[in-house]
């Protein structure tokens, strides 16, 4: 029996387990920050568009799931060794400082531990259990982004250009999955998200130009000028966007409805862009911002809605 005042031996262990479960509980949640689980997820859904178009109205469950778990370890690899490669300039931005590297909560060896054992454990994944061309694509994706994208934003403005070609592929990956091959349909897709994201990232760029400045990033074109040339760019792409956005109703991939609903959100998109363009304020960006963030999984759930009221 207990003395007057001690703790039964249970509740002794419960206060000694319960700092080390929180501590667990930190560090866990410190790696999957490390994936950057908001773009995981737009990728996941962009591959699982990719797939489900490039099918005939038949949705393999289980390639899927085997093609979301490879390209999601793929995906949070590259981003893993994307923070580690950035480790110094994202201490310089109080957008980023905060991260688990640059806060020290995580030394530099495990995150480049941990960025290539998910990265090659993807790879192997999608060898295995999906088909050679999906890995093919995937080991690409991850070059361009880490090795390409990322070392060129010290050097170039360009690095935007050369960061959306990794970014437009997840649904090339998710075709490829399905089919075993990138069809042309697989392309449509890239173009639109290749031209989609410049004024997405262009708006981000912009809110957070002096941040990127004091770390040394060249995210802005034109020097000082460089917000004015981005507006100017936002409304380029965006355009350019529209076109691109209708041929997969003209190449029988959706119908009608989603042409209509392409030119709708096409409409929304070049004038958020030109509301940013003459009017330069953190609240023309954001707009712009929101803006894509709509359009891109609206459209695209629209374009697999109306694939499969086709094959019907």
């Amino acid at each position: 029996m207990s003395s007057l005042g001690t703790s039964p031996p249970c509740a002794a262990s419960q206060r000694i387990a319960a700092p080390w479960r929180e501590a667990l509980a930190a560090r866990l949640a410190d790696y999957v920050e490390l994936t950057k689980p908001r773009i995981a997820v737009m990728v996941l859904v962009t591959v699982s568009v990719g797939f489900a178009l490039a099918g005939d109205g038949r949705v393999d469950l289980v390639r899927l799931a085997h093609a979301l778990v490879g390209i999601g370890l793929v995906a949070g690899g590259s981003s893993a060794l994307n923070q580690w490669l950035e480790r110094t300039t994202d201490a310089r931005m109080p957008r980023t400082a905060d991260r688990p590297l640059p806060s020290g909560r995580l030394a530099p060896a495990e995150v480049l531990c941990f960025g290539l054992a998910a990265a090659a454990a993807g790879i192997a994944w999608l060898l295995a259990l999906v088909n050679v061309a999906t890995a093919v694509l995937a080991l690409a994706t991850l070059g361009l982004y880490v090795l390409g994208y990322t070392p060129l934003k010290r050097a170039t403005t360009l690095c935007t250009a050369v960061g959306a070609v990794p970014g437009a592929l997840p649904p090339v990956l998710g075709w490829a999955a399905a089919t075993g091959e990138a069809g042309g349909g697989a392309w449509l897709l890239f173009a639109i998200l290749f031209l989609w994201q410049f004024p997405h990232f262009l708006a981000i760029a912009w809110l957070y130009r002096e941040q990127y400045r004091r770390a040394g990033l060249r995210m802005l074109p034109g020097g000082e000028g460089g917000a004015r040339v981005a507006g100017f760019l936002c409304v380029g792409y965006a355009l350019a966007l529209v076109p691109v956005s209708l041929l997969p109703a003209q190449q029988a991939v959706a119908g009608s409805a989603y042409a209509l609903a392409a030119l709708v959100l096409g409409a929304g998109y070049v004038a958020a862009a030109a509301r940013f363009l003459f009017r330069e304020s953190a609240e023309t960006a954001r707009g712009l911002l929101w803006a894509s963030l709509v359009y891109l999984p609206v459209l695209l759930l629209t374009m697999t809605w109306d694939h499969f009221q086709l094959l019907k």
